[in-house]
């Protein structure tokens, strides 16, 4: 029943009291390192459903991720304005995808699970990222999340197979008009 409340409240932060804590905590967030092991989940009901449990083998960490699109140098070599390419230059990734690669490269022995945005200012934007050692013995011993150990999964989120990976390839949409979707949006279009 908590989790309801939780939800709720975080559906309309700017309405509820997570606006007031989220203010208070990016003050702090601000200052620390790009990506920062957290002791619990901010977010416990969205945690929960992404398949984080209390136990042994899962780690959350949360990391942060400077918005907006590339920041290219602009070349000293003569080119039109048009031609500079330095300006609407957008990656092709989003956000969330971005920082749990970051996040994935800063804990090489385990797998990311899922992640969920939990702030965001002028400037950054923040997620928690739920990831597990494969290696665990709780792990391999929990049915629920034993998938993750098998060798397919081996570096998943560099794969673009966490959620956030599979929003980037349009792959949850489904039916008409995601004909050419699978098995790639590139080969697709062919």
């Amino acid at each position: 029943m908590a989790y309801k409340y939780i939800a709720e409240a975080w559906s309309k932060p700017e309405k509820s009291y997570v606006d007031e804590l989220m203010t208070q905590r990016l003050i702090g967030w601000r200052k620390q390192r790009t990506v920062v092991r957290v002791e619990k989940p901010t977010r416990l009901d969205r945690a929960r459903k992404l398949g984080y449990k209390a136990k042994q083998g899962f780690v959350i960490a949360r990391v942060r991720v400077r918005r907006g699109g590339l920041r290219k140098k602009r070349p000293k070599a003569g080119r039109r304005p048009k031609r500079m390419g330095v300006a609407k230059f957008k990656p092709a990734k989003n956000l969330r995808l971005i920082g749990e690669e970051r996040t994935a490269k800063k804990f090489p022995n385990l797998e990311v699970l899922n992640s969920y945005w939990v702030g965001e200012d002028g400037r950054h934007k923040w997620f928690e990222v739920i990831l597990v050692d494969p290696n665990h013995p709780v792990i391999k011993t929990d049915k629920d999340v034993n998938w993750i150990t098998e060798k397919q999964h081996h570096r998943r989120v560099y794969r673009s197979l966490t959620s956030a990976g599979k929003r980037v390839r349009s792959l949850h949409k489904r039916g008409r008009g995601a004909e050419k979707v699978r098995p790639s949006k590139r080969r697709g279009a062919k």
